[in-house]
């Protein structure tokens, strides 16, 4: 059985350095760190990190006054920076530089008087933290069909913004049906270029192979974006771990083609290319 891997897969430049902020953090061997929402969507890595010591909160109000708050490479909305300062709590930035600079482009036209248009799943991390450096007052569109229920003014001013790791087949599309749409508008296609190149490898490699496997947490964004790629051309196995594999399944495939979000670990990844060499 033949095993070819995507050219880019794993874990992004934003979720390598999240990654590797938190654990400094927890080897420093502090008391009271915590993390405001799962560092990745990945159960496993996670898993790791609260091992450690992390503990893991919904909400900053859950975190007691004086201690220290992970911030995960997705982002949050200015409050959060507001009311952390109130609480006295020090702050580990890992928001992707990506992201921030998506927060800056938000911030900047909403004062200007822009209308935010975000392109992206509005319930998202990310997006929900985007949304909130615009008083939570940008108008979130996901697909085509959600834009044509939003009610677009031609004498109005809009920027356009898109979450990282929206397919940018579907960006441009969205795009088009705005420019019709408006007179007035400034768009960004802020779609993280780490995405683009991933996105592309995989469309490349599953016109090479019998099958693909698609490597990543069932919340992930980015990996389910990788799924829906593949599945356009070949037979496609999303998981999570190897433990998700089933051996006759694959006994058929001469050639599996293997890729992975954005936050999948090496480890795992490796593990699944193991497991398909040994059957």
């Amino acid at each position: 059985m033949n095993v070819k891997i995507a050219k880019e897969a794993g874990f992004c430049f934003g979720v390598k350095r999240a990654m590797k902020m938190a654990w400094d953090k927890l080897e420093a061997n502090e008391d009271g760190i915590y993390a405001l929402g799962p560092l990745i969507h990945n159960k496993q890595a996670v898993s790791k990190y609260e091992e450690k010591g992390l503990v893991t909160v919904e909400d900053i109000s859950s975190i007691p006054d004086k201690n220290s708050m992970i911030i995960r490479s997705h982002g949050v909305g200015e409050e959060v920076y507001i009311n952390a300062d109130k609480k006295q709590i020090a702050i580990v930035d890992t928001t992707c530089p990506f992201v921030k600079k998506i927060h800056k482009i938000v911030k900047e036209y909403s004062k200007k008087g822009y209308e935010i248009i975000v392109i992206g799943d509005s319930k998202h991390p990310e997006v929900i933290g985007i949304n909130g450096w615009c008083n939570n007052n940008s108008i979130i569109v996901k697909t085509i069909e959600d834009l044509q229920k939003v009610k677009l003014d031609k004498s109005k001013k809009y920027c356009v913004v898109a979450q990282t790791t929206i397919n940018s087949d579907l960006y441009l599309k969205i795009v088009d049906e705005i420019s019709k749409r408006t007179n007035d508008v400034i768009f960004n296609n802020t779609i993280c270029s780490a995405t683009k190149v991933r996105q592309q490898a995989a469309r490349e490699l599953s016109k090479e192979v019998d099958c693909m496997i698609v490597i990543g947490g069932t919340h992930s964004s980015n990996t389910q974006k990788l799924v829906n790629i593949c599945k356009e051309f070949v037979n496609t196995f999303a998981i999570e771990t190897k433990d998700d594999l089933d051996s006759n399944s694959l006994k058929k495939y001469n050639t599996i083609g293997v890729t992975a979000g954005a936050s999948t670990p090496d480890w795992i990844i490796d593990d699944v290319i193991k497991f398909i060499k040994s059957i």
